[in-house]
């Protein structure tokens, strides 16, 4: 919600407050020091800043948004800057403060008995995932960006990844947070509590909401039990059809154990293959691959339930990895599907949820529609069809009629969230909103919902200084 200012101090002045609170070490002027943090990791959008703050503490986190208040200076929250929709990019305008979050990296405790961790915001997925193992035990959360991603990022869009199947996502991982307000307030919600009914569940508030509320500074996680072993196969499917009854079938032989399951079409295994170094085709080509978990189950049983699948119509051929090292290396295809296509050149990205048994329709429909209207249209379909997320984007093989294709954006959204909106979905799943979303949110969130958000935006930031222009 953008705000009117009035009265801006100068940079300087505000500067000079700012590194007396974080040091001048931590505030960050010089272009050539900027520049990393003004841009996506995508690419798609640019943005200017008059300086980054880099606080060491949360309580240094509010006292930089106490010192933004009072000038009337929007604040831009950032973490590791992996995010597809520009939420945590700064406008060209050039007033913001752009809040880096990446000092606040400590693993704060871990509570085997308690089964959960706590961790300021700035830690990395990676680092988090990393503590819980040393703990014996399994932080579930699975992102290609793991390495560079952070667990205030995550939360403030929700994040899925792989294994939301079985453990649920950012939300569900999630039992209490820190928070600092646009107020420069400090909201201390840090509890390990399972259970905990005592009025409006105000950690819900500020997962999902892109820092459009507040702050998040740290974070108590939902841990688990390490699986004992783990079974990844990449079978060939002929339709998604064939995939949608896959999964079924598995859920209904393995339920919980199923941890992963995820939709590749030939297309996005073709990107992988041509662009990242190493890659190898696990099968033969097939138009679908599944790529699928198990834990906590002995290979044979795996092996025995896909005999059975192969001798039917359901899978055409398959492979199951017989060490940690192949496993990795049959993820590695699906993890870099996203870096294949950056690499390739600019494509028009949707993340989008419709439900499970929808998605043969939603890809049938949606792709016949695209083909009839942009002839030679690339689609690169891939996902987390196990609960019903596919992340699906377009473009030109050739990289001048791409540049005139890239500019058909608007018409190639509405084509394809007009669909998932009659199919009851989503079209934004995990990547959030941001930027890119924030006019077709209107469209298709109802009056009703766009007003309820608009009220609790204006109660928590009155002044619309909290990552403006963003989500609403």
């Amino acid at each position: 919600m953008p705000t009117t200012m009035t009265s801006t101090p100068k940079s300087s002045d505000l500067i000079e407050i700012l590194a007396g609170i974080v040091g001048a070490t931590q505030v960050l002027t010089d272009p050539a020091d900027t520049a990393p943090f003004l841009t996506d990791w995508r690419g798609r959008f640019h943005g200017a800043a008059r300086c980054i703050v880099r606080p060491g503490s949360t309580a240094e986190v509010a006292a930089v948004v106490k010192a933004c208040l009072c000038a009337g200076v929007p604040i831009v929250p950032q973490g590791g800057n992996t995010g597809h929709c520009g939420a945590a990019t700064p406008d060209g305008s050039g007033v913001a403060v752009v809040i880096s979050l990446n000092r606040l990296n400590r693993i704060v405790a871990v509570d085997r008995k308690n089964n959960t961790i706590s961790v300021e915001s700035g830690c990395t997925l990676a680092a988090v995932q990393q503590a819980a193992h040393a703990a014996e035990r399994l932080f579930p959360l699975a992102l290609a960006s793991e390495g560079t991603c952070q667990i205030g990022g995550n939360l403030s869009t929700n994040a899925g990844g792989v294994q939301v199947l079985r453990y649920g996502n950012a939300r569900d991982l999630t039992l209490g947070l820190e928070v600092v307000l646009p107020s420069g307030e400090i909201w201390d919600g840090l509890r390990g509590l399972r259970k905990d009914n005592t009025g409006y569940d105000l950690k819900q508030l500020f997962i999902g909401a892109e820092g459009t509320l507040g702050i998040i500074t740290g974070a108590v996680l939902k841990l688990f039990p390490r699986p004992t072993t783990q079974v990844t196969c990449w079978l060939n499917v002929p339709t998604p059809a064939a995939a949608v009854d896959l999964l079924n079938a598995a859920k209904s032989k393995f339920d919980a154990q199923l941890t992963a399951f995820e939709l590749i079409s030939e297309t996005s295994l073709g990107l992988v293959l041509r662009h990242i170094p190493g890659s190898q085709r696990p099968t033969e080509a097939s138009l679908w691959y599944v790529l699928a978990e198990f834990s906590d189950l002995d290979v044979s049983k795996v092996e025995a339930w896909l005999a059975d699948r192969l001798a039917g119509a359901g899978v055409t051929d398959g492979v199951v990895a017989q060490s940690e090292t192949q496993a990795g290396k049959l993820w590695a295809l699906r993890e870099n599907i996203s870096e294949a296509q950056k690499i390739d050149g600019v494509s028009i990205k949707h993340d989008v949820s419709v439900p499970v048994s929808s998605i043969p329709a939603f890809l049938a429909m949606t792709d016949a529609s695209l083909e009839k209207a942009f002839p030679g249209i690339r689609i690169v379909a891939f996902g987390h069809v196990g609960d019903g997320n596919l992340h699906y984007n377009l473009s030109k093989s050739d990289a001048q009629e791409n540049a005139a294709f890239i500019a058909s954006q608007p018409a190639v959204n509405r084509m394809v969230h007009d669909t998932v909106h009659a199919l009851h979905g989503s079209i934004s799943a995990e990547h959030g909103i941001g930027q890119l979303k924030r006019d077709e949110l209107v469209r298709y969130k109802s009056p009703v919902e766009i007003a309820l958000m608009r009220t609790i935006k204006q109660a928590l930031d009155p002044r619309g200084l909290m990552n403006p222009g963003k989500v609403i």
